[in-house]
């Protein structure tokens, strides 16, 4: 089947500029087409021809620090959730994932092992979802941020301990294994900076990983986690808030092949929405929230000079910045690391997409990538906030466009004694 999007804007997501007066020709799953109408081929006759109107279409998204399996859930209560309610509440946040405009997802840990079943059932369309690498439990050591129970950590101490977990969460088809390198400051036992694992210990899972075709990422705020990270060559980085020049200087080094989430919705969301969650905004200042934000600041504006790839995801799916309000990120990369919508956008698509797929075939929309678009009822480049208005998107994952995929009850449902006739 042959499909042509005429009269539209254009942001291909190969660079910041946009096209007027376009057009896109898809063909099954592919784009053939995109640029200007002028220069489009001769296609089919049965082609079927859409008139946007001329709404904005960019790339889908990519959410890089994914956690569809939380259930906007207290963050103090992340991993306590039965896996029966995990499962049903993974399936309705695969769908509000598209729907919010991102056709792909980079999973940052799953509760049990709920994202291979949920990429087989994405990828079979009996639920559906944006494409998704996933990933397995939490992997940590012993007293590490993550060593609490419930099914959101597996523990293992030692390399050849790692080496075993890497092999189990091969074992169940995990794509991304998740490593805290170091932790959090609500956490007493493994605060950011308190590394959770020797050199040794990262390398191995690592190594254990790459060699059975495994990516990993990992949860490292500070600078020596991140030197870590780099050290050992992992793929991911979520968070990175306190480099110095050193840590900058590796990253810049590794940039054509390493991918960093600043993924800073949570410190953000703490600080506004403390209170609803028992915790006075003095207690998160002390902590060091305020602190982690500003130093955020300054490091994304290194990274961006080092040429870093920078990527949208910021761990979505607790009470305090829920599911279906991934693209606040984008709104974080323009207010508070100064970012062009543009380039806020290009983090999201061109970055994403190849953080999903090095190979390019999602995050642009050129001859040959995939048919994963947005279409935008407005124009983001005057305000990004437009993602966020889930009203105002059109999604396009593979050549299929969806409709009502934000809607919580997309059925009809009809009052069989209202409707019934009198006789």
């Amino acid at each position: 089947m042959d499909y042509l999007l005429r009269n539209l804007k254009l942001f291909a997501g190969t660079n910041n500029s946009s096209l007027e007066n376009a057009a896109i020709w898809i063909t099954g799953n592919k784009v053939r087409f995109a640029g200007k109408a002028a220069e489009l081929p001769t296609l089919p006759r049965d082609a079927i021809e859409k008139d946007l109107e001329g709404k904005f279409v960019m790339p889908g998204m990519t959410e890089t620090h994914a956690h569809l399996s939380f259930a906007d859930a207290s963050p103090f209560a992340i991993g306590e959730t039965l896996v029966e309610e995990a499962t049903l509440t993974a399936v309705k946040n695969a769908r509000l994932m598209l729907g919010s405009g991102f056709t792909s997802a980079v999973s940052f840990g799953s509760t049990y092992k709920i994202d291979v079943a949920l990429r087989e059932a994405i990828l079979q369309g009996t639920v559906i979802g944006p494409r998704l690498l996933a990933a397995g439990r939490d992997l940590g050591a012993t007293a590490s941020n993550v060593d609490s129970g419930g099914g959101l950590s597996q523990i293992a101490d030692g390399p050849w301990a790692l080496r075993k977990a890497v092999r189990e969460q091969r074992k169940i088809g995990v794509d991304v294994v998740k490593i805290f390198i170091d932790g959090e400051a609500i956490n007493k036992q493994n605060p950011p900076g308190e590394l959770s694992f020797t050199d040794e210990e990262v390398s191995a899972t690592v190594e254990e990983a790459h060699r059975r075709e495994m990516r990993v990422a990992c949860h490292a705020r500070s600078a020596a986690a991140v030197k870590q990270a780099v050290k050992a060559g992992v793929d991911f980085i979520g968070h990175a808030n306190y480099l110095d020049q050193e840590a900058i200087d590796m990253l810049h080094e590794k940039k054509d092949s390493i991918f960093v989430g600043p993924a800073i919705a949570w410190e953000v969301s703490y600080l506004e929405k403390c209170e609803s969650i028992g915790v006075t905004r003095e207690t998160v200042v002390a902590q060091g929230y305020q602190k982690e934000i500003d130093a955020t600041i300054e490091t994304v504006a290194k990274l961006r000079e080092a040429d870093i790839k920078l990527v949208v995801g910021g761990d979505y799916g607790i009470s305090i910045a829920p599911h279906g309000t991934y693209a606040k990120d984008l709104e974080y990369f323009v207010d508070l690391f100064g970012m062009s919508n543009a380039e806020a956008i290009l983090c999201a698509t061109k970055n994403g997409g190849l953080a999903f797929d090095p190979f390019g075939s999602v995050g642009t929309i050129e001859e040959g990538s995939l048919a994963d678009l947005v279409i935008v009822d407005g124009d983001p480049l005057n305000d990004i906030r437009l993602l966020q208005d889930h009203s105002k998107l059109q999604i396009m994952k593979n050549g299929v466009l969806y409709q009502d995929l934000t809607n919580t009850n997309p059925y009809l449902v009809v009052d069989c004694k209202k409707s019934e006739r009198k006789t």
